[in-house]
């Protein structure tokens, strides 16, 4: 939100234009405590578009604006990584606090390894000013996540004067543009190579605070955060209600009155946490047997039927989708 404003600020407009509609004054941008909600993030950037006009360049302009430190605790989550694949991968499951807009999934050939953005859900009158914000954004930090001799590709949609606006800001990082997709893409050797701030227990406290923040965001409350974390912390083994309230030193009766007070329940959140860390795994192109182990099920068969529940299709054709 901060960066939207800044770009407003300085093509002219006041912040309080900025953030008409938004329902924010400018104190909230430098209130630590501000939970900003994307429907607000989309009204700023409207007001831009509609006092600068649809002009190409203004989204990557944003996107070079962009710092691990303007990303918060999922920018910072990420870079303590283990590896990159692990960096993305989280960074996918947390992406909403990262108001990318574009739905972000991993995608691994024999060579190369692709970071697929999806614009679909992007509201039209905004579509091209996020892809490009997007594109240059993530095509920023790959190189500071690995360092500069690293190669990047960016694969995008975009042409004309919107390509060369997203070329522009990006240095030496090649840009093929009128592609069928946007895709950042890296040789497939990088993605196991361990990142230089690798700190496990570092993000372990702050996918925790990616947990509360999402909770948040979403209207949750703190029970439901703790209870998502613990299970993300023991995926393999399944732990049920009664095991997660053993561990937060509750009744399970107590625990499941406290989450429906929250607006949810142990086995909404149970099957949420699993479900996106499916299509995750999934994504990457790992057999189905595999990752129903690394998510706890006993047998394909088992996983195969609560994938179906969850999402409506099958592993196999998740499996299937194009890169």
């Amino acid at each position: 939100m901060r960066v939207l404003v800044e770009v407003g600020v300085a093509h002219g407009m006041s912040v309080t234009t900025c953030l008409i509609g938004s329902g924010l004054r400018s104190e909230d941008l430098t209130d630590p405590t501000t939970v900003v909600q994307a429907a607000q993030e989309l009204s700023v950037a409207r007001n831009l578009i509609r006092e600068l006009g649809d002009r190409p360049g203004l989204g990557a302009e944003a996107g070079s604006r962009h710092t691990i430190g303007s990303l918060g605790v999922w920018g910072y989550a990420m870079m303590s990584s283990p590896t990159l694949r692990d960096a993305i991968l989280l960074g996918i499951r947390y992406v909403e606090l990262s108001f990318a807009f574009v739905r972000v999934r991993l995608v691994e050939a024999d060579r190369e390894v692709a970071v697929v953005c999806d614009d679909a859900d992007i509201p039209v009158d905004v579509r091209a000013f996020f892809v490009e914000r997007e594109l240059v954004k993530i095509a920023h930090l790959v190189p500071i996540a690995l360092g500069p001799s690293v190669g990047v590709r960016v694969e995008t949609g975009l042409t004309g004067a919107r390509a060369d606006a997203v070329r522009s800001r990006i240095g030496d990082i090649e840009l093929r543009s009128g592609c069928r997709r946007h895709r950042i893409v890296l040789d497939r050797d990088v993605l196991d190579l361990p990142l230089p701030n690798a700190d496990p227990l570092v993000t372990s406290e702050l996918e925790r605070e990616c947990l509360r923040l999402l909770d948040l965001r979403r209207g949750r409350g703190a029970l439901a955060a703790r209870v998502r974390a613990l299970l993300l912390a023991d995926l393999d083994s399944a732990p049920g209600m009664d095991l997660i309230a053993a561990r937060l030193h509750v009744d399970p009766r107590t625990l499941r009155r406290n989450l429906a007070a929250e607006g949810t329940s142990f086995r909404e959140l149970a099957d949420e946490v699993r479900a996106a860390l499916a299509a995750e795994l999934l994504g990457t192109g790992l057999p189905v047997a595999a990752v129903a182990a690394r998510l706890g099920f006993h047998d394909a068969a088992g996983f195969s039927r609560a994938y179906r529940r969850w999402t409506g299709e099958t592993p196999g054709r998740a499996r299937r989708l194009p890169g």
